[in-house]
């Protein structure tokens, strides 16, 4: 009779406990169930939904969660936007709010709210005060942020906080953010920005009588000049504002983006919008699968070596496979061989499999890949991703004809040592070893040319296949491109916003 741990008293039961613990027997967990994680943002969803929990502490936190799950609005905007007067932070938060289209929430805005109890107290003691206390702007923000429109399409918040104090309170509520903002400017500057300012009494928008002038004339006549904009005036401001915002930014440490407003409007507007288009780093669990693409010659083997030097990555070279699948009399052996003794292309399905068997090792399913030689076209693609060999991070490495032409067309290699050399980068020592070197057939100028072509060829396809790719300029130095990969590795893709 089989005797299983039940059996046999507290041996068996220490035998099961260590059946089950990772650190002893890991588990080999199939590589669909990262996949499925990582593309459907499960870690995200779950963290954003206990963080909410524990915001509202709701009674009953099923249908809490239900309703959180059914909103969906876990990425829409929720950007903060501080800057001095006269820094264009109220032109820059409209222009965001209408490319992103989102809600823009100020001061101005909050008080003005109409069939508001707390809007119309603001109102009065903004009249008699010149400002508004507090409790008071946060519980307007508050109930205006629980609005349907703010909850489905978020929210700019222009020029909230004011102080340390206010930033708090708003974190205390479980009001955050997920970009912050400042504009920086000398304060010469903004005081001499701040005196053309003109504001259109009808829509809000802010003009300069230098630097953004309307063409239409019926706008110019109506324009006005804000209250408070004397020199004295705006000198005491941006006193105020400085004594702030040094105790205000500690608050958002990891999420703070500081731009220079002393450039043109429109520049500081898309590296704002660049900025608030990229998602911040994600704690989840994060396999690296990554593929390189690019001509012969763009450094792809080279970057895949950093990679996995690195981050102890696979390095899968396809063609590489392939010769070690003959060298090694494998079961494709045979397969390959008579195709190599040709000189013909490997048919794809061949390659495939041997890829596959190779994928499938645990070392690439717990660590992580690198694939570089395959797919080189759409094809080739398509059959990658049918057998569920998706890769998380794709880059595009363009390097002009003539750098390529320089990087291969000069390498030589020494028959005798075996040693390789570069005619411009790494010359032979001697005359006598330059004068033995030889070139490798496939290094002349028309097979490079012959090769270039036909991965342009297919290269817009599979851009368009592979829509996260990452292209990047391959015609720098090494590192200086591994730096872009390892970059576009770590942090999350952007959402891409029409």
């Amino acid at each position: 009779m089989t005797r299983g741990p039940s059996d046999s008293g507290p041996q068996g039961a220490a035998a099961l406990r260590g059946s089950m613990d990772a650190t002893t027997a890991p588990h080999r967990i199939p590589p669909q169930m990262p996949q499925y994680g990582e593309a459907n943002h499960i870690f995200e969803l779950m963290q954003n939904m206990l963080e909410q929990l524990l915001i509202h502490q709701p009674k009953d936190p099923i249908p809490f969660m239900i309703d959180h799950l059914q909103r969906d609005n876990d990425y829409v905007p929720k950007i903060v936007i501080l800057g001095p007067p006269a820094s264009g932070k109220t032109t820059i938060a409209m222009w965001l709010a209408k490319h992103l289209s989102t809600n823009l929430l100020s001061v101005e805005s909050l008080i003005a709210k109409e069939y508001s109890p707390l809007a119309a107290d603001a109102r009065m003691h903004y009249q008699k005060f010149k400002m508004v206390p507090d409790m008071l702007l946060i519980r307007l923000m508050q109930e205006r942020l629980k609005e349907e429109d703010c909850v489905r399409r978020g929210w700019i918040l222009d020029g909230i906080p004011e102080t340390r104090e206010q930033a708090l309170t708003i974190q205390t509520l479980g009001i955050s953010p997920r970009h912050v903002i400042v504009l920086s400017a000398p304060d010469t500057i903004l005081i001499e920005r701040n005196l053309g300012k003109r504001i259109d009494p009808q829509t809000g928008e802010i003009y300069h009588t230098t630097f953004d002038w309307p063409p239409e004339s019926e706008i110019q006549n109506r324009l006005m000049v804000p209250a408070g904009i004397f020199e004295g005036e705006t000198a005491r401001k941006l006193l105020e504002y400085h004594r702030n915002i040094v105790r205000i930014l500690p608050s958002y440490p990891k999420i703070l983006k500081v731009i220079s407003a002393d450039q043109p409007c429109v520049d500081v507007f898309y590296q704002a919008l660049t900025y608030v288009q990229t998602s911040h780093r994600s704690n989840a669990p994060f396999t690296p699968r990554v593929l390189l693409c690019g001509p012969v010659g763009s450094g792809k083997s080279l970057q895949a070596a950093l990679l996995a030097q690195k981050y102890g990555l696979i390095n899968v070279c396809c063609g590489q496979l392939l010769k070690e699948a003959v060298a090694d009399k494998s079961k494709y052996s045979d397969l390959i061989q008579p195709f190599f003794e040709k000189e013909i292309a490997v048919p794809d399905n061949i390659i495939m499999k041997v890829l596959k068997q190779r994928l499938d090792q645990q070392d690439c399913v717990e660590r992580g890949w690198v694939l570089h030689g395959f797919p080189r076209d759409l094809d080739q693609a398509h059959l990658m991703d049918n057998l569920g060999y998706k890769p998380n991070r794709v880059f595009f490495l363009n390097v002009p004809f003539d750098s390529v032409i320089e990087r291969l067309s000069l390498r030589r290699t020494d028959p005798i040592t075996g040693e390789r050399y570069h005619l411009m980068y790494k010359p032979p020592p001697t005359i006598e070893v330059q004068t033995r070197l030889l070139q490798n057939p496939k290094d002349s100028e028309e097979q490079i040319k012959l090769k270039m072509d036909l991965f342009y060829r297919n290269s817009a396809e599979l851009e368009q296949f592979y829509g996260d790719a990452i292209t990047l300029n391959g015609d720098q130095d090494p590192y200086t491109v591994f730096e872009y990969i390892e970059s576009g590795i770590i942090n999350r893709l952007p959402k891409k916003v029409p």
